[in-house]
This record gives C-alpha cells, structure tokens and sequence, in this order.
C-alpha cells in the first residue's frame, strides 16, 4: 500500500499547480483505505514511508520541502487518530478525509511561519489553502469512500455468474 500511495505522489507532482503548495494529495486516498481496512497504526506506517520514500526519491530528504511534507503527514494522521473515535454512522471517509486535509495544511502553515517565513501575511493565504483542503478533502474522501464501498469478492461473484 505504500508504493501505491508513493506511486500517486509521483503522478500527482507530474500534474501543474495552479497555485504554489496546491495539491490535490492523491496519495490521502490510499491512507483512508488503509485506515479503514486495517487501522491507524498501519495508515501511519504507510503515510510515513511514503513521506521518506518520496523525499528520498525527490532528493529532498531534510530540505524544506520534507520538513512540510512532514509536519502534514504528523498532523493529519493526529487527526485522523482522534477522529477514529467519533461516531462511525456520522464520520466515514469523506469527513476522515476533510478533517486530514485541514490538519495536512495546519502542519505546513506552522512549518512556513514558524521556520521559514515568520510574517503574519501568510494569514492572506489561509482562505486560499482551506478552500483547497475542502475541496480536494472531499473529492478524495468521496474517492475511498467508492473503493471501500466495492465489495472484494466483485470479480470472483461475476466469474460464477457466467
């Protein structure tokens, strides 16, 4: 599972930003399944290796770019951490998701003020980052929500029917 969200960061740093530090996080999709197939423990796993497996890929391990990639990851498996103990009939992948993707861009705001660029200008860009994090939240809640809700037995149900 975590080649298959590294492989996702591979595609999705090919795709233009519009924006710098706008992405739709792909590889969040792969995190939410394995959250909800197998537990926090192994989504952090996943999501960590992913982070080192990928900035090592990049070539840039320790660099800034790391650090933020970092302190999102931390931050958003915090949340889904917590978010584990809300009520399952009101909170399923897709509010998992959005809450993530708020905690994702929390962690790289505090990264960008505190260590990179301490200047409160950067609360202009906060409408900016949360409207992509509800946006892009959503849209890859909504995407493991489909592969969780597809039954693992399809191919083989459809082989005996024939």
């Amino acid at each position: 599972m975590a080649a298959a969200a590294l492989g996702l960061s591979i595609l999705e740093a090919a795709i233009p930003s519009p924006l710098p530090g706008v992405k739709p996080g792909l590889a969040n999709i792969v995190i939410l399944i394995v959250l909800a197939r197998y537990g926090w423990r192994v989504a952090a796993w996943v999501s960590l290796l992913r982070v080192v497996a990928g900035s090592l890929l990049f070539g840039n391990f320790l660099a800034p770019g790391f650090f933020l990639s970092l302190s999102g990851a931390v931050l958003s498996l915090a949340a889904l951490a917590v978010s584990q103990h809300l009520p399952r009939r009101a909170f399923g992948p897709v509010s998992h998701s959005i809450l993530a993707a708020f905690a994702h861009i929390t962690g790289q705001m505090l990264v960008v003020y505190l260590w990179l660029i301490p200047h409160a200008g950067l609360a202009y860009l906060l409408p900016i980052f949360a409207a992509a994090a509800l946006v892009f939240g959503t849209v890859n809640g909504l995407v493991a929500a489909r592969f969780l809700d597809e039954p693992e037995n399809d191919h083989a149900d459809s082989e005996t029917r024939r």
